[in-house]
């Protein structure tokens, strides 16, 4: 092979595109330099009770930080949102991947925005084990939605968090209703025990299917079937419309097998089409009919008091978690109890007793 690269080869590089003229490099300083400039809780709050949703994002961003002193600041920027939160409609959806989630959503989003709304999806990412990261790809899946000025889509990283759901979500979800956002849509990744967690933070569970997938012999089991508060299954179009009309006689007698909701609400399977937005509407519909129904029976009220009870409880285990692993006693304890478990010189039970018993001195 030649030393030398020609310019015909593939190989070859190009310089690169000038900068133009017409952009300013002092201008362009400046928004870095105001990217990294410090905002009191205080300016974010004013910034989100007038509507910026810049202001938002660097307040959830805040709240996401695991540093000790962002830590400070997103207390004390959560409870000056309280007085404004708890006004709005939580909406969980979830399923598969591959079920269009995105496609439904910003179809289901644009609804709302329609009707006089305003939108927040908070979507979840799915981080790799490997590399830490991300795609958070959802605004680019979400093109229309995302330009609507009464919608707000936040992607996070789901990094370790059960199942996918990210840690921060229930606290982003008080800074969304303070910003202003009475319909609040979190996105599961669908896989693991993700539904679980968004379960305890929303008002209504909406999984949504795909008919011919098998999924029909899955409503005979407990679990997440037992959750929904609606079945939607999508893609019910062109040859797939007979499936899906199959696939929702299914699971509406799936849904016959199980007790009776403390909400006295029946869950419904319906069918859509996201993509040539059919059975959008009906599926609004029963949201709202759901809601009359909880709101006059005080379930609506009872399950927001049992969610901040559940959420109380997580708060502490987390807490409980970080505090023990960030002693630095802990930490030099646990790195020579990992040594001598390479070393075979301990188990993992006794190590992590070990590791305990320090915590408690």
């Amino acid at each position: 092979m030649s030393k030398s690269v020609k310019k015909s080869d593939a190989l070859h590089e190009v310089k690169g595109v000038p900068q133009p003229s017409s952009v300013s490099l002092t201008a362009a300083d400046k928004v870095k330099k105001s990217r990294k400039k410090r905002i009191s809780p205080k300016k974010l709050l004013d910034g989100m009770l007038s509507g910026d949703k810049s202001a938002l994002s660097r307040a959830i961003t805040l709240i996401e930080s695991t540093k000790p002193k962002h830590r400070i600041e997103a207390r004390e920027l959560l409870e000056a949102c309280l007085p404004y939160a708890n006004n709005s409609l939580r909406i969980g959806i979830t399923g598969v991947p591959g079920v269009g989630k995105s496609t439904f959503i910003e179809r289901f989003g644009k609804l709302y925005t329609s009707k006089g709304h305003n939108v927040a999806v908070l979507a979840v990412d799915p981080s790799s084990k490997l590399s830490k990261g991300s795609i958070l790809g959802d605004k680019t899946r979400m093109e229309e939605l995302v330009k609507d000025k009464n919608a707000f889509i936040r992607p996070s990283a789901s990094g370790s968090s059960l199942g996918g759901v990210a840690r921060k979500t229930r606290e982003a979800i008080i800074l969304c209703e303070a910003a202003g956002f009475d319909i609040i849509i979190i996105e599961t990744v669908g896989v693991g025990q993700s539904e679980t967690m968004v379960h305890s933070m929303t008002d209504f569970f909406l999984l949504l299917k795909l008919a011919g997938a098998g999924d029909e012999l899955q409503g005979i089991k407990r679990g997440i079937m037992e959750m929904a508060d609606a079945i939607v299954i999508n893609k019910a179009d062109g040859e797939n419309i007979k499936a899906a009309k199959l696939a929702k006689a299914e699971f509406n007698r799936a849904l016959h097998l199980f007790p009776e909701k403390e909400s006295g609400w029946s869950p419904k399977t319906l069918t859509c089409s996201a993509i040539k937005n059919e059975g959008i509407a009906e599926i609004a519909d029963l949201i709202s009919d759901y809601v009359k129904i909880t709101r006059e029976n005080s379930f609506f009220l009872q399950r927001r008091n049992d969610q901040n009870k559940y959420w109380l409880l997580q708060t502490i285990e987390s807490s409980l978690k970080n505090n023990f692993y960030e002693n630095p006693e802990i930490k030099k304890a646990l790195r020579e109890q990992l040594k001598a478990l390479d070393e075979n010189k301990t188990t993992p039970f006794e190590a992590a007793n070990y590791l305990l018993s320090l915590n408690q001195r």
